[in-house]
């Protein structure tokens, strides 16, 4: 028998949904993935305050993907912003030939934003929204968002 079923989302009138991607293109970029898996277990095992829920899949054998949902904006920042995530980042940068990386942030208020890094093509909304560079008012996730309900 199969079954419908939705969901009541009223206690969460912030609600942040961001998928995120890792595209491996090298052996120097399997060796960044492996060190973020290693990061990613220990999330999943201690979730940070305002993480509901972590899912993995796979895109394809070489590109893995996230999709996260968060209590609210501050909770997500908040993680982005301490270890060991932002060790991530500083690592990426050093390590990202070989590796590409890319995020697409849904909030519930209808506002949506996006980074692709080294990624050797468009996808998500880069493939029907103009680019552009992710710097001024469009440094952050946070300004992106904003920008996107303006």
């Amino acid at each position: 028998m199969q079954s419908r079923q939705s969901v009541d989302l009223s206690a969460y009138p912030d609600l942040i949904v961001i998928m995120l991607g890792f595209r491996v293109s090298s052996l120097r970029g399997l060796v960044s993935l492996i060190g973020i898996g290693k990061g990613l277990r220990s999330i999943v095992e201690n979730p940070p305050e305002g993480l509901l829920a972590h899912e993995q899949c796979l895109f394809a054998l070489n590109h893995f993907g996230i999709r996260q949902y968060w209590r609210d904006l501050e909770s997500l920042e908040s993680f982005t912003r301490s270890a060991p995530h932002s060790h991530w980042w500083r690592d990426f940068a050093k390590l990202g030939r070989g590796a590409g990386f890319w995020h697409e942030t849904y909030a519930r208020s209808g506002a949506m934003e996006a980074l692709y890094a080294n990624m050797p093509g468009a996808m998500g909304f880069a493939t029907f929204a103009p680019l552009l560079a992710p710097d001024g008012p469009f440094l952050t996730a946070r300004q992106r968002l904003t920008l996107g309900r303006a």
